[in-house]
């Protein structure tokens, strides 16, 4: 497999399980699962930027993305592919460069296209067919961590650990 130049995520799905919580404040949670830090941290480690792109516009998401220093997110978006254009424009890069997780409707026309795709495991079937492989986890289970684990490969994987 092709290493990218650029990893995007979508988060509600994947690094969630897509379940929004909301107290009879008002207050909305969201659980993400801290295996999916190290996807960010080997990705780090190649050099290789990672972007979020997302529909939901959260405080949460922010936060959650400042925590891992993850500097491209975008939030409150509907045309993905849009946005990933641009961003490839930015790091002149094409979207063949480019690695992308989603796992519902509004990510399918960046899926159609990057230069690797993926879903999680509880992603619709419709989804699934049309992306180059499925985790074996599901959303919010480590799915990113094993996204970006699978296209880095396991020999860099080993070598990054070696390292430490």
């Amino acid at each position: 497999m092709k290493k990218p130049k650029l990893v995007l995520t979508d988060i509600d799905g994947v690094w969630t399980d897509g379940g929004m919580y909301y107290d009879q404040t008002g207050n909305e949670w969201k659980k993400f699962n801290t295996s999916d830090s190290a996807g960010v941290l080997f990705c780090n480690s190649a050099n290789i930027p990672v972007g979020i792109i997302t529909g939901e516009d959260t405080e949460i998401v922010k936060r959650r993305a400042d925590k891992l220093n993850i500097t491209i997110l975008y939030q409150g978006i509907q045309d993905k592919l849009s946005v990933a254009k641009s961003i490839c424009e930015q790091l002149q890069i094409t979207l063949d460069d480019v690695a992308y997780i989603g796992d519902d409707i509004g990510d399918l026309s960046l899926l159609d296209v990057a230069g690797i795709s993926a879903a999680p495991n509880n992603a619709s079937d419709y989804i699934k067919k049309r992306v180059d492989f499925v985790t074996s986890k599901n959303g919010g289970e480590g799915a990113f961590r094993e996204f970006v684990e699978t296209i880095l490969g396991i020999d860099y994987i080993e070598s990054i650990l070696a390292k430490k």
